[in-house]
């Protein structure tokens, strides 16, 4: 799909600005065909009518997820056919928008089959990592919409605090470095160690 100019134009915000900040609807806008979406740099949602933008992930947001996705990878792969594992943006289309996770687990049955669009079922994990244009009060308002939508459980995993917040509808609980995270029912087995999310940052 080409861009079209608005989309390829960029203008200088004041650092203050708060993220995501509203795009205007491109024509033939749907949000659940990906093809019609813009070509940006940085990563776009479609939540309550409106098409939200943020930038780019930086060194410490990206590094961090990759740490998620390995510990997450190396699990599913220790359990064949049970679990399907996205990231990249995980794109989901649910109760009438189109939000992506830095992370999600599903379960295999409700992961298949693919299409090669957006996943219309909740996975029973979500992972958001924060980034620098993301307070934790807005990760932590984008949890109770994941639980609302189906997701069992939120991870909220904080760079800067090395600490892992975790989102379930029963309440959330604050893990720090040398703790673990709980193992939960709908995912056995499935306790990492708050520090394994750090562990580029750390230097490892």
């Amino acid at each position: 799909m080409v861009a079209t100019r608005p989309y390829e134009d960029t203008i200088q915000v004041p650092g203050a600005v708060r993220f995501p900040v509203e795009l205007e609807l491109p024509d033939g806008f749907d949000p659940a065909r990906l093809e019609t979406w813009p070509v940006v740099e940085g990563r776009l949602e479609f939540v309550e009518g409106r098409l939200r933008y943020m930038p780019p992930c930086g060194d410490m947001q990206q590094d961090t997820v990759t740490d998620v996705v390995i510990v997450l990878g190396a699990w599913v792969r220790a359990r064949p056919g049970e679990f399907v594992l996205g990231t990249n943006e995980a794109g989901m289309r649910l109760r009438g928008a189109t939000r992506a996770a830095d992370a999600a687990v599903w379960r295999r049955p409700d992961a298949e089959p693919r299409t090669g669009g957006l996943r219309t079922s909740p996975p029973v994990l979500a992972v958001e990592v924060a980034g620098r244009h993301e307070p934790e009060d807005a990760l932590q308002d984008k949890a109770q919409w994941y639980l609302r939508a189906g997701v069992e459980i939120v991870w909220i995993v904080l760079p800067e605090q090395r600490e892992v917040i975790v989102v379930t509808p029963s309440g959330r609980a604050r893990h720090q470095s040398g703790e673990r995270v709980p193992e939960s029912a709908a995912l056995p087995d499935l306790a990492p160690a708050v520090d394994d999310f750090f562990v580029q940052l750390a230097g490892g």
